[in-house]
């Protein structure tokens, strides 16, 4: 029984030391584990910005590219209106040849003072126009407020006539009651000449 439990004891001793050991290894696998994870997800992060970055340098190339197909079709359209334009620098050297000024900068100088002028011209223009509506609209207004005034002494006019014409035919009728009157005076001065003679000669 001794015997057995010193093996026993030697077992047990054993296993606690195996153990700790492998706590210990436990403990330096799970070290090795977060540093392995850390050098992992930095090098994951690494590998995401390498990878924004190279996205980023190709989204930059795509819009370089871009801008230069751009200019390019820029530069190719300015190439083919400068030959468009060519026969005109062309006509304009004529010009200068046969007119009194020296170079095309004073042609070019002369035609642009032209078209501002005409500009200006047309401006003014345009501002008498504006000015000559305006005043055919006051002008409207002034007939319009004239010919009310007009029409309210017409009507004025033909009032004062039904009443000049009221007046005369009351100026008939009173001198036919005054005629009458008249009459029935001289008719009553008669009658009273009789009866006043009538008496003198009851009196006499």
């Amino acid at each position: 029984f001794r015997e057995r439990m010193k093996v026993i004891t030697c077992q047990w001793r054993d296993l606690h030391a195996k153990e700790a050991q492998l706590k210990i290894h436990m403990e330096e696998s799970g070290k090795t584990l977060k540093e392995n994870d850390k050098m992992r997800m930095q090098a994951l992060k690494k590998a995401i910005r390498e990878r924004e970055n190279k996205m980023q340098k190709e989204s930059e190339l795509l819009r370089a590219k871009g801008k230069l197909e751009a200019l390019r079709n820029k530069h190719q359209k300015l190439c083919n209106r400068v030959q468009k334009y060519s026969i005109f620098n062309k006509y304009l050297e004529d010009v200068v040849k046969i007119s009194q000024f020296e170079e095309i900068w004073e042609v070019i100088s002369r035609y642009k003072t032209l078209v501002r002028m005409h500009k200006d011209l047309l401006q003014s223009q345009q501002r008498h126009k504006e000015l000559s509506e305006q005043a055919k609209v006051l002008l409207d207004q002034y007939m319009e407020e004239k010919e009310a005034e007009i029409l309210q002494y017409k009507n004025e006019l033909v009032q004062l006539q039904l009443r000049f014409d009221q007046a005369q035919s009351d100026i008939l009728s009173w001198e036919t009651r005054w005629a009458d009157i008249q009459n029935m005076t001289a008719k009553k001065t008669q009658e009273l000449g009789t009866v006043k003679l009538a008496i003198l000669n009851l009196f006499q």
